[in-house]
Protein backbone atom coordinates (compact mmCIF):
# COMPACT_ATOMS: atom_id res chain seq x y z
CA UNK A 1 0.00 0.00 0.00
CA UNK A 2 2.80 2.59 1.11
CA UNK A 3 4.96 1.35 -1.58
CA UNK A 4 2.37 1.62 -4.29
CA UNK A 5 1.78 5.35 -2.97
CA UNK A 6 5.05 6.29 -3.21
CA UNK A 7 5.76 5.26 -6.64
CA UNK A 8 2.58 6.81 -7.91
CA UNK A 9 3.86 10.38 -6.11
CA UNK A 10 7.14 9.58 -7.45
CA UNK A 11 5.04 8.85 -11.01
CA UNK A 12 3.51 12.14 -10.55
CA UNK A 13 7.13 14.30 -10.29
CA UNK A 14 8.36 12.97 -13.06
CA UNK A 15 5.49 12.82 -15.53
CA UNK A 16 4.51 16.95 -14.03
CA UNK A 17 8.00 17.72 -15.17
CA UNK A 18 8.75 15.91 -18.41
CA UNK A 19 5.12 16.97 -19.47
CA UNK A 20 5.17 20.83 -18.35
CA UNK A 21 9.54 21.68 -18.31
CA UNK A 22 10.10 24.47 -16.64
CA UNK A 23 6.33 25.69 -15.79
CA UNK A 24 6.48 21.73 -13.97
CA UNK A 25 9.43 22.55 -11.93
CA UNK A 26 7.81 25.91 -10.98
CA UNK A 27 4.31 24.31 -9.69
CA UNK A 28 6.55 21.50 -7.86
CA UNK A 29 8.52 24.13 -6.26
CA UNK A 30 5.72 26.35 -5.66
CA UNK A 31 3.60 23.77 -3.59
CA UNK A 32 6.86 22.08 -1.93
CA UNK A 33 7.15 25.85 -0.48
CA UNK A 34 3.72 26.09 0.56
CA UNK A 35 4.43 23.61 3.18
CA UNK A 36 3.31 20.49 1.47
CA UNK A 37 5.45 17.61 1.60
CA UNK A 38 6.96 17.18 -1.85
CA UNK A 39 10.52 17.34 -1.21
CA UNK A 40 12.47 19.71 -3.60
CA UNK A 41 15.76 17.14 -2.83
CA UNK A 42 13.56 14.93 -5.15
CA UNK A 43 12.33 17.81 -7.81
CA UNK A 44 15.73 19.43 -8.66
CA UNK A 45 17.96 16.83 -8.51
CA UNK A 46 15.77 15.09 -11.56
CA UNK A 47 15.18 18.27 -13.24
CA UNK A 48 19.51 18.42 -13.57
CA UNK A 49 19.45 14.74 -14.73
CA UNK A 50 16.51 16.25 -17.54
CA UNK A 51 19.03 18.98 -18.11
CA UNK A 52 22.20 16.56 -18.70
CA UNK A 53 20.00 14.88 -21.42
CA UNK A 54 19.41 18.08 -22.85
CA UNK A 55 16.04 18.77 -22.18
CA UNK A 56 16.62 21.90 -20.45
CA UNK A 57 19.32 24.67 -19.32
CA UNK A 58 20.75 24.38 -15.64
CA UNK A 59 20.51 27.88 -14.91
CA UNK A 60 16.55 27.54 -16.08
CA UNK A 61 16.28 24.94 -13.96
CA UNK A 62 17.58 26.90 -10.55
CA UNK A 63 15.95 29.58 -11.42
CA UNK A 64 12.80 28.38 -12.22
CA UNK A 65 12.83 26.18 -9.33
CA UNK A 66 13.65 29.68 -6.64
CA UNK A 67 11.06 31.69 -8.61
CA UNK A 68 8.33 28.44 -7.68
CA UNK A 69 9.65 28.54 -4.44
CA UNK A 70 8.51 32.41 -3.87
CA UNK A 71 5.44 31.43 -5.83
CA UNK A 72 4.52 28.57 -3.10
CA UNK A 73 5.90 30.82 -0.08
CA UNK A 74 3.18 33.36 -0.07
CA UNK A 75 0.65 30.98 0.60
CA UNK A 76 2.82 30.12 3.56
CA UNK A 77 3.08 33.59 4.53
CA UNK A 78 -0.39 35.02 4.07
CA UNK A 79 -1.55 32.52 6.31
CA UNK A 80 1.00 33.07 9.08
CA UNK A 81 -0.15 36.58 8.80
CA UNK A 82 -3.43 35.89 8.83
CA UNK A 83 -3.84 33.43 11.14
CA UNK A 84 -1.25 33.12 13.42
CA UNK A 85 0.61 30.23 14.81
CA UNK A 86 -2.65 28.66 16.45
CA UNK A 87 -4.30 28.22 12.66
CA UNK A 88 -0.99 26.62 11.42
CA UNK A 89 -0.81 24.08 14.68
CA UNK A 90 -4.61 23.32 14.27
CA UNK A 91 -4.63 22.57 10.25
CA UNK A 92 -0.90 21.85 9.81
CA UNK A 93 -1.34 18.30 10.84
CA UNK A 94 -3.38 17.74 7.69
CA UNK A 95 -0.07 18.64 5.57
CA UNK A 96 2.57 16.54 8.02
CA UNK A 97 3.46 20.16 9.28
CA UNK A 98 4.63 19.58 13.55
CA UNK A 99 4.79 21.53 16.25
CA UNK A 100 8.38 20.75 16.09
CA UNK A 101 8.86 22.74 12.27
CA UNK A 102 7.63 25.43 13.66
CA UNK A 103 9.16 25.98 16.89
CA UNK A 104 12.66 24.93 14.71
CA UNK A 105 11.12 27.98 12.20
CA UNK A 106 10.32 30.29 15.11
CA UNK A 107 13.23 29.72 16.42
CA UNK A 108 15.74 30.42 13.60
CA UNK A 109 13.41 33.60 12.66
CA UNK A 110 13.81 34.88 16.36
CA UNK A 111 17.68 34.57 16.34
CA UNK A 112 17.83 36.32 13.00
CA UNK A 113 15.22 38.32 12.22
CA UNK A 114 14.22 39.00 7.99
CA UNK A 115 17.92 37.13 7.56
CA UNK A 116 16.71 33.82 8.83
CA UNK A 117 14.67 33.68 5.57
CA UNK A 118 17.84 34.17 3.27
CA UNK A 119 19.56 31.63 5.23
CA UNK A 120 17.03 29.47 5.89
CA UNK A 121 16.11 28.52 2.23
CA UNK A 122 19.57 27.26 2.27
CA UNK A 123 19.17 24.66 4.56
CA UNK A 124 17.18 21.25 4.70
CA UNK A 125 13.68 21.11 6.48
CA UNK A 126 13.97 24.85 8.27
CA UNK A 127 14.04 26.55 4.80
CA UNK A 128 9.94 24.53 3.75
CA UNK A 129 8.72 26.36 7.11
CA UNK A 130 10.61 29.45 7.55
CA UNK A 131 7.68 31.65 5.37
CA UNK A 132 5.38 31.04 8.10
CA UNK A 133 7.14 32.53 11.42
CA UNK A 134 7.99 35.29 8.62
CA UNK A 135 4.23 35.69 8.04
CA UNK A 136 3.65 35.34 11.45
CA UNK A 137 5.98 38.36 12.40
CA UNK A 138 4.56 40.35 9.51
CA UNK A 139 8.22 40.89 7.93
CA UNK A 140 7.87 43.09 4.90
CA UNK A 141 6.92 41.50 1.70
CA UNK A 142 8.96 42.87 -0.58
CA UNK A 143 12.17 41.94 1.88
CA UNK A 144 10.41 38.71 2.07
CA UNK A 145 10.12 37.95 -1.78
CA UNK A 146 14.31 39.23 -2.18
CA UNK A 147 15.43 37.02 0.51
CA UNK A 148 13.51 33.69 -0.74
CA UNK A 149 14.40 34.19 -4.19
CA UNK A 150 18.08 35.04 -3.10
CA UNK A 151 18.07 31.88 -1.10
CA UNK A 152 16.64 29.98 -2.99
CA UNK A 153 18.63 29.93 -6.17
CA UNK A 154 21.53 28.45 -5.02
CA UNK A 155 20.08 25.12 -3.28
CA UNK A 156 18.08 24.84 -6.54
CA UNK A 157 21.04 25.27 -8.20
CA UNK A 158 22.74 22.97 -5.83
CA UNK A 159 20.55 20.39 -6.50
CA UNK A 160 20.21 20.14 -9.98
CA UNK A 161 24.02 20.24 -10.57
CA UNK A 162 24.07 17.04 -8.56
CA UNK A 163 21.33 15.50 -10.62
CA UNK A 164 23.42 16.80 -13.97
CA UNK A 165 26.77 15.38 -12.69
CA UNK A 166 25.32 12.55 -11.33
CA UNK A 167 23.95 11.89 -15.47
CA UNK A 168 27.21 13.04 -16.45
CA UNK A 169 28.93 10.15 -14.51
CA UNK A 170 26.42 7.61 -15.61
CA UNK A 171 29.43 5.93 -18.07
CA UNK A 172 30.88 5.06 -14.77
CA UNK A 173 27.66 3.29 -13.82
CA UNK A 174 26.58 1.32 -16.55
CA UNK A 175 28.58 -1.59 -15.47
CA UNK A 176 26.23 -2.01 -12.42
CA UNK A 177 23.02 -0.82 -14.29
CA UNK A 178 21.10 -1.04 -17.60
CA UNK A 179 19.20 1.87 -17.66
CA UNK A 180 19.66 5.56 -15.84
CA UNK A 181 15.91 6.30 -15.56
CA UNK A 182 15.85 2.85 -12.89
CA UNK A 183 18.82 4.84 -10.93
CA UNK A 184 16.88 8.03 -11.10
CA UNK A 185 13.31 6.04 -10.35
CA UNK A 186 15.28 4.33 -6.74
CA UNK A 187 16.38 7.39 -5.76
CA UNK A 188 13.23 8.80 -6.00
CA UNK A 189 11.27 6.11 -3.90
CA UNK A 190 14.44 5.99 -1.21
CA UNK A 191 14.11 9.92 -0.95
CA UNK A 192 10.06 9.87 -0.63
CA UNK A 193 10.20 7.25 1.98
CA UNK A 194 12.90 8.91 4.02
CA UNK A 195 10.80 12.40 3.50
CA UNK A 196 7.76 10.84 4.64
CA UNK A 197 8.42 8.90 7.12
CA UNK A 198 10.63 11.23 9.02
CA UNK A 199 7.76 13.54 8.61
CA UNK A 200 5.36 11.21 10.24
CA UNK A 201 7.74 10.54 13.19
CA UNK A 202 8.03 14.38 14.09
CA UNK A 203 4.04 14.13 14.05
CA UNK A 204 4.22 11.60 16.52
CA UNK A 205 6.58 12.84 18.60
CA UNK A 206 4.52 16.36 19.18
CA UNK A 207 1.17 14.40 19.64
Amino acid sequence: MVSAILESIARLITSVIESMGYAGIFLLMGIESACIPLPSEIIMPFSGYLAFRGRFDLTWVAVAGALGCNFGSVFAYYLGSWGGRPLVERYGRYVLITRHDLDLADRFFGRYGDWAVFIARLLPVVRTFIALPAGIARMNVVRFHIFTFLGSLPWCWALAYAGFKLGENWPSLRHYFHEFDAVIGVIIVIGLVWFIRDRWRNRLRAG
